[in-house]
């Protein structure tokens, strides 16, 4: 596989699926611009025509008790946008606004859908880009706790782990883009708790410019890392996205000249941020076509087509999700075990498109099949191993890593 040929061809399968026009359905119109056009976007482009009676019932609920209309507050907007889209059931299908990490992460991904208003989002080169320290958090039991630390961030340096609760920045509760706005180059303190009822403390981390893609690729080739155990040398890459346009050349590149060139197996960690990729993307551990390199006069190797002939375990989650489900399952069916809980069953091909407000909204454009009929949307895909992880107060303890290494071991000791 050339990786970098093949991540091309995928962009082109998932950004520009083509949408289905006709469908167009009786609808009262709310005079509000954002609700309207999301509206009309879902009626002219959603792949699965049969879900439209019911979305169409779900719009007009809308703008009959408490309708929406051109004066209703964003709130009441936000709300009804979040109801009707619900209501198709799908994946691939939300609306992200500006105040989300979500929303640059995959105008970054989608870049090239809405290519004709980047520089105006992103002046003056429109590479999308935010104010940020690197992680991802979630609420659980109305607390908020890092659910993602990116390798080599700030976050990560600042030595912030998955599962800390979030109290403040700089003194104040913490929002995902406001709370590191106009602080470039700056330090922020973030005030956390690593163990319940326990007393906070603070971290200091630089704020800086973050491009998700380039953020992306940096954190898939700062995780990796390689370990002994029982005299066997054991490596570990997570693959944050397969949307990253060299993030698996960095993994060829790393498995054929790297630092896992010499380990005996090799983890996995389908833990991710968004899908994307390639869909060949799993023969990388799988491909059963030799291994082929150039050599020129200079003697440099050109990496023209890696496959990893060693032991493999991959680690997965609701995390893995689109492509990366697509790469779980192509595992499985070639006997490598996976470790962790089942993914996230979110398989369409979505694309995005921009709303008057300049929110994103994505939209299923198609389904997604595998081999004779089956599909992971709704169902994703199931460990051979089960180990569920618990988000609050993990303090950076990772119990389905650890059960990957144990895997790994076992695979090695039988030889």
């Amino acid at each position: 596989m050339h990786v970098k040929t093949s991540a091309t061809l995928l962009t082109a399968f998932l950004l520009l699926a083509m949408p289905s026009h006709g469908l167009g359905r009786d609808l009262p119109r709310s005079g509000e611009p954002v609700f309207d056009r999301a509206v009309a976007l879902v009626i002219d482009n959603f792949h699965d025509a049969s879900a439209l009676d019911r979305f169409g019932a779900a719009v007009r609920r809308e703008l009959e008790n408490d309708p929406v209309t051109a004066k209703s507050p964003d709130a009441r907007v936000d709300a009804a946008i979040e109801r009707v889209l619900a209501s198709l059931d799908a994946s691939h299908t939300a609306r992200f606004k500006p105040d989300t990490i979500d929303y640059y992460e995959l105008a970054d991904i989608f870049r090239y859908a809405i290519r004709n208003d980047m520089k105006r989002l992103f002046p003056p080169d429109g590479d999308a880009n935010y104010v940020g320290i690197g992680m991802v958090t979630r609420i659980e039991n109305g607390l908020r706790f890092v659910s993602d630390v990116y390798d080599g961030s700030p976050a990560d340096r600042a030595g912030i782990r998955v599962g800390d609760e979030i109290l403040s920045v700089d003194g104040a509760p913490y929002r995902e883009i406001e709370s590191f706005r106009n602080k470039r180059g700056r330090s922020v303190e973030i005030a956390l708790r690593r163990d319940a009822g326990a007393q906070p403390f603070t971290v200091n981390a630089a704020v800086e410019r973050l491009r998700p893609l380039r953020t992306f690729e940096k954190a898939i080739e700062e995780s990796i890392a390689v370990s002994e155990s029982e005299g066997r040398r054991i490596g570990y890459l997570r693959l944050w996205t397969l949307s990253a346009p060299d993030g698996l050349e960095i993994v060829a590149r790393e498995l054929a000249t790297g630092r896992l060139r010499d380990t005996d197996g090799v983890i996995v960690d389908l833990r991710g941020r968004w899908g994307g990729g390639p869909p060949d993307a799993a023969e990388l551990f799988v491909g059963d076509t030799p291994s082929f390199r150039l050599v020129p006069r200079s003697g440099k190797d050109i990496l023209a087509n890696v496959r990893w002939r060693r032991p493999v375990v991959a680690i997965i989650d609701e995390g893995a999700r689109s492509g990366l489900e697509l790469f779980a399952y192509a595992l499985k069916a070639n006997g490598i075990p996976l470790v962790g809980t089942r993914t996230a069953g979110a398989l369409l091909a979505g694309r995005a498109y921009l709303l008057p407000d300049d929110s994103l909204l994505e939209v299923a454009v198609s389904d997604a099949v595998i081999d004779d009929g089956v599909r992971l949307e709704g169902h994703g895909v199931e460990p051979d191993v089960t180990v569920p992880f618990t988000l609050p107060y993990a303090a950076g303890r990772d119990p389905q890593r650890d059960a990957a290494m144990k895997e790994m071991r076992r695979i090695l000791a039988k030889g």
